[in-house]
């Protein structure tokens, strides 16, 4: 082997030790380095990286506050949040997307479904009844609690806490919550009358004999009825609003079964034969012979009134909370009103099945094919529960972190700026003026945060809005949290002002603000960025407390915080977990991550605290 070989040799050897170092620096490997090799490939900033990479609490801490982070940022882009929504049928709904999670014996054979605001009740062909989704009540109600014994069911309804079936001998049974007595049925109803139809509503039942009577069972505050209306005798079909009672005579006629003279008794003339009625919460829809659809009653900006235009006869409709779902004669579905939950929007799924029956509900829709299939749309339920107004907790976790992140950073950002300013002129010119500052720094820290920041929002009152409160916060924690962080800074300085380059720099005339904040800092920046880490934490956590007392960020606008403060009473706490275990688990382990961070990073910055 020639010399020049054993040159090329050497010089491969060489390179590729230097790789393999770079290697394990870079991915945190533990082949030890000596001095002379480290200080060779390593600059100070690639070794503070290399040591922070290497502690696996610290990288696993910056792994999930990373994840949450870009969550929180992206997420509110994603699935945005409506301040002024509220749902009093959603309330306190338990986690789970199992609302339309029809039963597996259900599929194929559905003779009938009727729709609650949580739950769905199925009878099967052969006269079986099955309940899903969401069913109980409260700790002594359960509608999955059938009654035994019901023979076969014809038809079901479902209220908005109970439900009532009809077997094949016109035998009606009730089951649910009963506060109103709307499942309790008289006996003589029973058995000198033949029920042929049945509705539930808001706390009342509904009864439909063959002889056209209809029989109110129920809540006859909220629910405006007249029980001598002068069509009583004529009617074959009967509908609920939130309100008040609809009916379809045998002639084909629509007329409202109610006292009281409002928008529901403005019923559209010369609407020919209806042969179909339906209902939302506020609206009424009937459907003449000829497949044309009237909608009136109290019109509302969900867009109730506003029919599509179909090229088929529409030939049945239902409705749900606040959108209507017909069906053609061909088979298409078309639905219109309101979509906070998509359940307007027909799936591709459904436009391209030929669809023989539809049922909806408050926010759930079931499509039948003429095979038998079960597709659903809508509202599957609340992946982490929903609140005592009925909004998603999922949602308002993603809005609230990015409020309650960026107010500690932006907390943060204030006194850090106002720290590193007042300690550097402080601990660099000494004397009259460090003398100044820091008693100026001790009045500020002796300020008591909490109780001034409570006096403060108690004085302020409802005198500036949510958002005006949320900057208010933001200045207050940052004007009062940078005392901490300039002693530091002072401290740092005094030890490096009369280095050798500090002196060097006021030899050459470098103007004194210039070596404050071009020479004196950045040696000094690790402190201070330790510092922000763990004050980004304490930020967090003292807009939470606010929030949590009260005298922090206001609803509608969610916190973490003021989600928590949501839930402080026993009743949530025992009843419904999900109301504060979420919110509590995403701010500490954003809390926790924050400080492990900071914690490795002094760690990597200063080897010397981890043989303390």
């Amino acid at each position: 082997m020639d010399t020049k070989q054993i040159s090329n040799k050497k010089k491969d050897k060489k390179k590729k030790s230097f790789c393999h170092l770079m290697f394990i620096n870079l991915f945190g490997g533990k082949e030890k380095m000596t001095m002379l090799e480290e200080e060779d490939i390593q600059s100070p900033w690639q070794s503070v990286l290399s040591s922070f990479k290497s502690d696996k609490v610290a990288m696993t801490a910056l792994t999930v506050f990373l994840v949450i982070f870009v969550i929180v940022l992206i997420g509110p882009l994603v699935v945005p949040i409506d301040l002024s929504f509220s749902e009093t049928t959603q309330q306190n709904v338990a986690p789970g997307l199992d609302l339309m999670k029809i039963p597996q014996d259900l599929d194929g054979k559905v003779e009938q479904i009727a729709i609650g605001p949580t739950f769905s009740i199925g009878v099967s062909t052969d006269g079986k009844v099955y309940i899903w989704g969401k069913t109980k009540i409260n700790k002594n109600v359960d509608l999955k609690d059938i009654p035994a014994n019901m023979g076969k069911v014809v038809k079901i309804a479902a209220g908005f806490d109970h439900a009532l079936a009809l077997n094949d001998e016109g035998k009606l049974f009730a089951w649910g919550n009963n506060r109103q007595k709307q499942t309790s049925i008289p006996v003589e109803l029973i058995r000198d009358k033949k029920i042929v139809d049945i509705a539930a509503g808001y706390q009342n039942s509904c009864i439909l004999t063959e002889d056209g009577y209809l029989y109110y069972l129920g809540n006859s505050t909220n629910n405006d009825f007249n029980e001598f209306h002068p069509y009583q005798g004529q009617l074959k079909k009967v509908i609920t609003t939130s309100d008040t009672l609809i009916g379809l005579t045998f002639d084909g006629q629509v007329v409202h079964l109610g006292t009281q003279i409002n928008s529901y008794t403005n019923i559209p003339k010369n609407m020919g034969n209806v042969v179909d009625i339906a209902a939302t919460a506020s609206t009424v829809a009937s459907l003449n012979d000829e497949g044309k659809v009237f909608i009136w009653g109290n019109i509302t900006s969900r867009d109730e009134n506003k029919i599509p235009e179909v090229k088929d006869k529409i030939i049945s409709i239902q409705g749900g909370s606040y959108h209507y779902t017909a069906v053609t004669e061909n088979g298409e579905v078309i639905s219109w009103g309101s979509n906070c939950y998509k359940q307007s929007t027909i799936p591709k799924k459904i436009s391209e099945a030929k669809i023989s029956k539809v049922y909806t509900g408050f926010y759930q829709n079931y499509a039948v094919t003429t095979k038998g299939k079960v597709l659903t749309w809508g509202l599957k339920g609340y992946p982490f529960g929903s609140d005592e107004l009925g909004r998603d907790i999922f949602t308002r976790l993603l809005n609230g972190g990015r409020m309650s992140i960026t107010i500690g950073a932006v907390a943060v950002i204030i006194s850090t700026i106002i720290g590193v300013i007042i300690g550097g002129i402080s601990g660099f010119f000494g004397g009259k003026v460090d003398m100044v500052l820091q008693r100026i720094s001790e009045m500020v820290a002796s300020l008591p945060f909490l109780p001034f920041a409570m006096i403060l929002s108690a004085l302020i009152g409802n005198a500036m809005s949510s958002r005006e409160r949320v900057v208010l916060i933001m200045i207050i924690l940052g004007l009062l949290s940078w005392p901490g962080l300039q002693r530091l800074v002072r401290a740092q300085v005094l030890s490096v002002r009369e280095q050798e380059y500090v002196i060097a720099a006021k030899s050459l005339g470098v103007k004194r603000k210039n070596i404050i904040f071009k020479h004196i800092l950045p040696n000094v920046i690790s402190v201070i960025i330790v510092s922000a880490t763990l004050s980004f934490a304490s930020s967090m956590l003292t807009e939470a407390t606010l929030s949590y007392l009260g005298f922090g960020v206001q609803a509608p606008l969610p916190t973490w915080g003021n989600m928590l403060y949501g839930a402080n009473n026993s009743i949530v706490i025992q009843n419904y977990w999900w109301r504060w275990v979420f919110a509590s688990i995403v701010l500490s382990i954003s809390v926790v991550s924050i400080n492990s961070i900071g914690d490795g990073l002094r760690d990597a910055i200063d080897p010397k605290s981890q043989e303390r």
